[in-house]
């Protein structure tokens, strides 16, 4: 029996820059294959930003894609990239667009602003695809993706906290974290 897959976009992207080493077994090896083959068409989708979360569970060839995304049709896109990877048989799209609101799109602006203008996280900024990501809903604020140390999630987290937002969850986790997922799998 296939061993389920399950990882953020951001979680891999952070595990790839630190050296995750892959599962030992044939069905594993080839989910995780899978796995980045749909993570390749993600992150290479030109519309996909920091604002955007994209998750995937892979078993057997179906994909089961959740997440939030800034437009609407960024999750058909997404959905349309995903179905034409070889060895996807089926995608399950859950992925939810996030309300149009000014106030969203500024305090998402300003957080991003704030975190990757840090002398901190300018590493991080410079990235082809920042780890860190702000999903900003009705004003409440959730920093995903992978980050180095449980310091820099404090800062990041202090940092996204100087701003008016109505809630902040940090669900940033630390590459040793995002590892000792991925082999809980």
């Amino acid at each position: 029996m296939l061993r389920k897959l399950t990882a953020t976009a951001a979680l891999v992207i952070g595990l790839g820059a630190f050296g995750f080493t892959t599962p030992a077994t044939a069905a594993d090896k080839e989910n995780l294959q899978l796995f980045k083959a749909v993570q390749k068409q993600v992150l290479n989708y030109t519309h996909f930003t920091i604002f955007d979360s994209v998750n995937t569970q892979i078993n057997d060839g179906t994909v089961v894609l959740s997440g939030w995304v800034t437009m609407p049709y960024k999750s058909s896109d997404i959905e349309r990239r995903v179905s034409r990877v070889d060895g996807v048989t089926r995608v399950v799209n859950k992925i939810k667009e996030l309300p149009v609101s000014q106030f969203d799109d500024n305090l998402r602006v300003r957080i991003a602003r704030a975190i990757y203008s840090s002398p901190h996280f300018r590493g991080y900024g410079s990235m082809v695809n920042p780890p860190i990501h702000i999903i900003v809903e009705h004003g409440k604020v959730t920093l995903e993706g992978v980050v180095n140390n449980n310091v820099d999630r404090m800062i990041a987290r202090s940092i996204a906290s100087n701003f008016l937002s109505f809630d902040l969850k940090n669900e940033l986790k630390t590459t040793q974290e995002a590892k000792e997922e991925l082999e809980k799998l």
